[in-house]
């Protein structure tokens, strides 16, 4: 695994030399290419201005942001670098925190931490323990390309995993979704879901959580480069039923698979007596 970033976390007086790593193995996902259907050619990208239809070299493009419709406010380099912020390749741990503080809506990409070398192997797995120990995690900043950005610092399988997080500013509420509204629930169904729930509770480890899409579109090109035809199944559609006989015939089915399987019965015989070596002997004399 390679490394894409080297720096320390610090915190107090305690410093510790890492590296990060990418948690997410990206040559999993399955891309393609844009191609020209009469020759198969790739098709390029081209910047093309939409008011006037005009194919624009780089040198032609400038940055702007839009503060009223159709009004720009042009925002050159110069500018840029006088704000441009010094990445000290710092992780400055501003304080820890209770992880459950932490909303999943602010979570956004999930990094491996590693030890550099090995003097920071044991502050590294001190950090590690403490914060599993504590329930804590640590907050803190980092500039990553002329950008601070706000990180955590968890705890995961003896190691540590550093998230980058949103501002809370940028992650609208829930109160905004439309046709989300306050209904009074019904006695008997709430008791009917909540049985469905407990009924069908497991284990993350349990579930079948494959991406079968993905699969199903390997298997597809995988088809298609060996030349065979792709069929597809059409999906059945289901009958719509009412909400209570969903719910019990949900129990049942979420029942019916947690049910142990039983022994198989074979036809009991009866036990034969069979006298020691010696009173065989004698009776055949």
């Amino acid at each position: 695994m390679r490394s894409i970033w080297k720096g320390h976390i610090r915190f107090s007086l305690v410093t510790i030399p890492i590296r990060i790593y990418n948690a997410v193995d990206t040559e999993e996902t399955i891309r393609f290419n844009q191609l020209h259907k009469d020759d198969n050619g790739a098709v390029g990208y081209e910047k093309k201005c939409k008011k006037c239809g005009k194919a624009l070299t780089t040198e032609e493009i400038v940055k702007g942001y839009q503060f009223e419709p159709e009004q720009y406010v042009i925002v050159s380099p110069d500018d840029l670098a006088k704000i441009k912020l010094k990445s000290t390749k710092v992780i400055e741990i501003e304080g820890f925190i209770d992880a459950g503080e932490v909303h999943p809506s602010l979570y956004e990409s999930p990094y491996f931490a590693g030890p550099d070398g090995l003097v920071a192997t044991k502050t590294y797995s001190l950090l590690s323990e403490a914060l599993k120990a504590s329930g804590k995690v640590g907050i803190g900043k980092v500039v990553l390309r002329d950008r601070e950005e706000v990180v955590m610092i968890a705890p995961l399988d003896g190691g540590l995993v550093l998230y980058k997080l949103r501002q809370q500013s940028e992650v609208r509420k829930m109160e905004s979704v439309p046709q989300i509204e306050h209904k009074a629930v019904n006695k008997d169904e709430l008791k009917l879901s909540i049985s469905l729930v407990e009924s069908m509770a497991s284990t993350l480890k349990e579930l079948d959580l494959t991406d079968r899409y993905r699969d199903a579109l390997r298997e597809m090109i995988e088809a298609k480069i060996a030349g065979k035809e792709v069929v597809s199944v059409p999906d059945e559609e289901k009958p719509v039923v009412d909400i209570m006989t969903a719910l019990k015939q949900s129990i049942d089915q979420a029942k019916a698979k947690k049910k142990p399987m039983e022994r198989a019965k074979g036809e009991r015989k009866e036990a034969v007596e069979v006298k020691p070596a010696k009173q065989r002997k004698q009776k055949v004399a």
